[in-house]
């Protein structure tokens, strides 16, 4: 077995693989560029090599640096986690000749299956069904219109050498084809250093399911069964889950089989992911093979109780497959959410900057229920705009699949970020959703539920109740706190008293009546509803959890001017508590009028100018291009919403703008 392993990755990955090297007794090495000089997988590996600036390609992306790093150290092996130089042959083939080993497949699998055009060829050779495109590869707009044109739309643009939903693109026209082409080549090439794509038919209303497997160097492979990733937003994966609600055990057995054959056909002998694009029919086609570690490998995991990347270092060092096929067992279900650093009212714009707060919920087995949280970042960190957005990956196990998801909303709940945007509001509002709940699932599952984009739901009729309570109840225990540092009513409070409020959850009053009871606070409503309400929160806690009625809930609390803004399963409000009095006179407050952007282009995230596509003087029209902003190794094309001149340019190509910078201005 290894004695020192190197990490050539970033973020969460990397602190996953360090706790299982820790966990085996294997030493770790981390790498780091620039930006990472204080991330949390330097600090938990045993050493740290710094590799040079913070664009990817300067760094991460780099062989000779990669190497480098493994000599200095003496690293015997190298993970590569996922994304960068997981996928790249030339890698594995480098390392080979250095004397180093590459804890993945084999050089030749890569380029076999790795590939997205050449894994196709393979498998179509192999008699494996596949969706009908274009695998060779394709010059320029035209040539992409015209092979669009014969396959029929929609048609799918993918970077050859892509993953987690860069270099993608759907195109429902022949405009579309030509503007989705160039963009997924320039972000493959940012991403990859591969600019090459191909097109294939985009199966409607189809469910991504894919099958993991697992080889050995002595010819043995198995599959662990399967993974349903179908609620994605472009082509990003936000949650997944294990198993599918779509399969039953022959059509499983089925695909498994076929994921085990094709793998053989490449003498595989690591962890890998066959993916397929499936029918509501349990249909199912070949898509292609991720020749690493998948994102979402943690939902296999706790369904199976197989650690993947134990099993990833181990194959390595030569050893044999300890797991039979009949061995795999599935037990339980597995819900996975990607916490990204995005603002999901904005378009899911990335956001960047410092995390003021971060207290994810706490992990561990709970009865029949397990929390697990990966993540690479930590309280005071920053989110940068030179790599991916994920935060963390939340995940819970639990017996069923409606216990899975349940145990997920509680846990999103729990979870408290402060100083960037994130999609948790939009995360648990989908653990609400009836159709989610229901598995009634596809790809365009986001697309077709949130058609206008997401904007967090205002609480109402039984939740708005229970939000007004909790509201009552942070306030009655801010009052204490401000009357013990006052030093007024310095006697001891009767057991039971009673206080008249009024509650506002944005324009929404309730006027409530408060009973202290000894342990409980009863709040009564107007109409003489009652809630009893207990919990041991303290001011400046960003999660309040207890009981309403004797049902836990949990809310996450942020103060606000007067108030504290409620999160609660994908909802929010900003809740405010006042005396009789206090309500009158807030309702002669004026409110403050949003200034008038409306003749101005403003920058929607931190990011990087990648062009400009109009000129001072210049008549627009609504939905044409005006710039494209690179960030978080996204492209972000700005459009026009209205017709007009362009009649000021702020910025040029080159620009690192803030947010809400100002781009351009229009007459």
């Amino acid at each position: 077995m290894f004695k020192k392993i190197l990490i050539a990755n970033r973020g969460e990955i990397a602190c996953r693989v360090i706790k299982t090297a820790r966990r085996m007794g294997i030493k770790t090495v981390a790498v780091y560029s620039e930006a990472d000089k204080d991330a949390l997988h330097v600090e938990m590996a045993d050493e740290a090599v710094f590799i040079g600036a913070a664009p990817a390609a300067q760094s991460y992306l780099v062989i000779d640096k990669i190497i480098d790093a493994c000599k200095q150290t003496g690293a015997e092996a190298v993970h590569p986690g996922y994304g960068f130089l997981s996928e790249r042959a030339a890698f594995a083939e480098a390392l080979k000749q250095a004397g180093i080993v590459f804890i993945g497949p084999n050089p030749k699998a890569i380029e076999a299956m790795g590939d997205k055009i050449e894994s196709k060829k393979f498998a179509n050779a192999a008699h494996v069904s596949t969706v009908p495109g274009y695998l060779g590869v394709i010059e320029d707009p035209a040539h992409a219109v015209k092979i669009a044109n014969e396959i029929g739309y929609p048609v799918m643009i993918k970077a050859s050498a892509g993953g987690g939903g860069k270099g993608m693109r759907i195109a429902y026209s022949a405009d579309e084809v030509a503007e989705g082409f160039a963009r997924a080549k320039s972000e493959a090439a940012s991403s990859f250093g591969d600019d090459r794509v191909f097109v294939e038919k985009f199966i409607v209303d189809p469910r991504h399911i894919e099958i993991q497997v697992l080889g050995d160097k002595h010819g043995n492979v198995i599959y662990l069964g399967e993974r349903e990733c179908s609620i994605q937003r472009r082509n990003q994966k936000v949650i997944e889950e294990a198993p599918s609600p779509l399969l039953d055990e022959a059509t499983r057995k089925k695909m498994g089989e076929q994921a085990v054959a094709l793998a053989k056909a490449v003498n595989y002998d690591s962890a890998g992911t066959v993916e397929f694009v499936a029918g509501q029919d349990k249909s199912f086609y070949f898509l292609e093979m991720n020749t690493r570690l998948q994102v979402e490998h943690p939902v296999t995991e706790l369904i199976t109780g197989i650690d993947l990347v134990e099993q990833m270092i181990r194959v390595a060092a030569g050893e044999k497959l300890s797991i039979r096929q009949e061995d795999v067992k599935l037990n339980g279900w597995a819900v996975e959410s990607r916490v990204y650093a995005e603002d999901p009212t904005r378009n899911f714009l990335p956001s960047t900057g410092r995390l003021v707060t971060y207290r994810p919920p706490q992990e561990g087995v709970f009865g029949n229920v397990t929390v697990r949280n990966d993540t690479g970042v930590y309280e005071g960190g920053e989110i940068s705009i030179y790599y991916d957005p994920m935060i963390a990956k939340l995940v819970t196990h639990a017996p069923t699949r409606l216990e899975a998801i349940e145990s997920q909303s509680r846990a999103l709940d729990a979870f408290a970020i402060e100083g960037i945007r994130h999609n948790i509001p939009f995360v648990s509002a989908l653990m609400e959703h009836p159709r989610w709940k229901s598995g009634r699932l596809s790809t365009g599952f986001i697309a077709e539920e949130f058609p206008e984009g997401f904007a967090p739901v205002s609480p109402d009729g039984e939740v708005a109740h229970r939000f007004a309570a909790v509201a009552a109840a942070i306030d009655h225990t801010l009052n204490g706190r401000k009357r013990g540092i006052s030093g007024q009513m310095r006697s001891a409070r009767p057991v039971a008293f009673d206080d008249d409020r009024v509650v506002t959850l944005g324009k929404t009053e309730f006027p409530v009546r408060l009973q202290r009871h000894d342990g409980h606070l009863d709040v009564v409503f107007g109409e003489g509803h009652r809630h009893h309400v207990k919990s041991d929160w303290a001011p400046g806690q960003p999660v309040w959890t207890g009981t309403i009625d004797g049902t836990t809930h949990v809310f996450q609390v942020r103060p606000i001017l007067n108030g504290v803004r409620l999160g609660h399963a994908g909802t929010e409000a900003d809740a405010r508590v006042y005396t009789q009095r206090e309500a009158e006179l807030a309702h002669l407050m004026p409110e403050k009028v949003a200034a008038d952007t409306g003749k101005q282009l403003l920058c929607p995230m931190p990011g990087l100018v990648k062009s400009i596509a109009v000129k001072v003087g210049q008549e627009i029209k609504a939905g044409e291009p005006l710039c494209i902003v690179e960030a978080m190794k996204m492209e972000n094309v700005l459009r026009a919403e209205r017709d007009g001149t362009v009649s000021a340019l702020h910025a040029k190509e080159g620009d690192s703008l803030a947010v809400d910078a100002v781009i351009m201005e229009f007459a």
